[in-house]
């Protein structure tokens, strides 16, 4: 067991987020330890609580909390913050390219497939943070995550290509001047078929772990829906356009509405499955996004569906291409 420890951030690593550090310094500290620590205010910085996703500042002081022997120890400072990258197999190269729907100097943009997680946690040791490597190509150093996806939530996930582009994505995301559409498939159909959710969310801590419930004294989590196909009254296809981005907002206001997302057990329970052939798998997708460039203008980036949710739309006799975006009066 280590003593505590009051680190110093370096020049090269400001505006790193604290997730991303900890995981250069304590390569061995699993993303679950460090929420954890996180949760009980063992980790600050400049004797503040923090979060995972906070950026830091040169000059400012980390303290980590005593390390049990299986976390690695720290790298030194300088030349510790460069790690050696992970040694991926053509296959895994293959795999993260495969998922490219958009990439020029400053940012690449992939289509996560459902069940990837993107960051590793616990018992999770396959996830996209761990395949950026082959994203590389002949930039001096890989792309860097700018936010996340639930890991059974599929669709467009946006990557910087150098810090700077990750700072500028990250900066929108967390202004929230990013217009983000997702589809979803709801068991039975919410009433009325279009409008807006405005439901405070908050976490609490659960005998099965964390989870996001309304309440009124929560944080404030806004969202437009409208359907845009029904099967009768069994299933819809919806799309969502969240005006805030807080955890889970989507499946929470989804059950909020009567109508869970379809393989959303964890909110929805037993109601979030259909009878007979359709997936068990959640039926979550970012579809689109609108972003502000790096290099100017904006980029606007959509994602087909993943695999099971294109069977479902089959069977359902849903078009993709007859989708008209019914959020396009309203600002972003």
């Amino acid at each position: 067991m280590s003593r505590v420890q009051h680190l110093i951030v370096s020049e090269d690593e400001a505006d790193q987020r604290l997730d991303r550090w900890f995981k250069a310094h304590f390569p061995g500290m699993t993303h679950g330890q460090l929420e954890k620590h996180l949760r009980k205010g063992d980790i600050r910085v400049d004797k503040k609580r923090s979060k995972a996703g906070d950026r830091l500042e040169a000059g400012q002081t980390v303290r980590v909390p005593p390390l049990s022997d299986d976390v690695l120890k720290p790298v030194p400072a300088g030349k510790g913050n460069i790690t050696t990258p992970p040694k991926l197999s053509d296959q895994d190269i293959a795999e993260i390219r495969g998922m490219v729907l958009h990439m020029d100097d400053s940012v690449i943009v992939l289509n996560k497939p459902a069940g990837l997680p993107v960051q590793g946690g616990s018992g999770q040791s396959r996830h996209v943070d761990g395949l950026l490597e082959g994203l590389r190509y002949n930039f001096p150093e890989k792309p860097r995550l700018t936010h996340r996806l639930d890991k059974d939530t599929s669709g467009v996930l946006v990557l910087g290509r150098t810090r700077q582009a990750a700072k500028h994505l990250a900066e929108a995301f967390k202004r929230r001047t990013t217009r983000k559409i997702y589809w979803a498939l709801l068991a039975g159909v919410p009433k009325p078929r279009e409008g807006t959710i405005s439901y405070n969310l908050a976490k609490i801590v659960t005998a099965n772990g964390e989870k996001v419930v309304v309440d009124r004294d929560g944080q404030k989590a806004v969202t437009d829906y409208s359907v845009v196909e029904m099967a009768a009254q069994k299933a819809c296809w919806v799309a969502f356009k969240p005006l805030t981005g807080r955890t889970h907002q989507l499946r929470v206001h989804a059950v909020a509405l009567g109508t869970p997302i379809v393989g959303d057990g964890k909110y929805g329970g037993p109601d979030a499955f259909l009878e007979g052939v359709i997936s068990k798998k959640m039926h979550l997708h970012a579809r689109e996004i609108t972003i502000s460039h790096p290099d100017g203008g904006d980029l606007t980036v959509a994602a087909p569906l993943d695999r099971h949710m294109v069977e479902s739309w089959k069977l359902f006799d849903f078009h993709e291409n007859d989708y008209e975006d019914p959020f396009l009066d309203i600002e972003f």
